[in-house]
């Protein structure tokens, strides 16, 4: 059962970051005008960019491979949890929220989106935890 649940999280998070990252490159001249428009990032667009859709595939290849899965979760998490962390800035303290998801996700308000991503955020974290030894696992428990 803990194998096809960490098949399952991992299938799940290469499906939506390879979508993601495809899109979002696809997409490009779109996805970087949006960037621009944000005003929290607007001066690390043309970085992020890039950044951004190829953090996601690099990490749908590692999700890929079993020696490398889970590195995989950690930037899944990592990645999932800063996207999380920009949508609740935005929501929350943004006085405009420019478009800046292609495809499907597109189609989502912000607020969807920000429960989309906390879905994704336990997902990574969920598939990191089910690969961990039990001993790693007692490291994070507090004494």
């Amino acid at each position: 059962m803990k194998k096809l649940l960490i098949e399952i999280a991992a299938s799940l998070l290469v499906i939506l970051f390879i979508y993601a990252g495809l899109s979002k490159l696809l997409n490009y001249s779109e996805f970087r005008f949006q960037l621009g428009r944000s005003p929290y990032i607007a001066s690390m667009a043309g970085f992020v960019a890039w950044f951004m859709p190829a953090a996601e595939i690099i990490s749908a290849l590692f999700l890929v491979l079993k020696k490398t899965r889970l590195i995989g979760f950690y930037a899944s998490f990592l990645l999932m949890v800063l996207f999380t962390g920009y949508i609740y800035a935005m929501l929350n303290y943004s006085p405009y929220l420019p478009c800046s998801c292609g495809g499907v996700l597109s189609m989502m308000s912000w607020t969807q989106h920000l429960y989309f991503n906390v879905f994704f955020v336990l997902v990574s974290a969920a598939g990191a935890l089910l690969m961990s030894k039990p001993e790693q696992i007692n490291k994070l428990q507090i004494a």
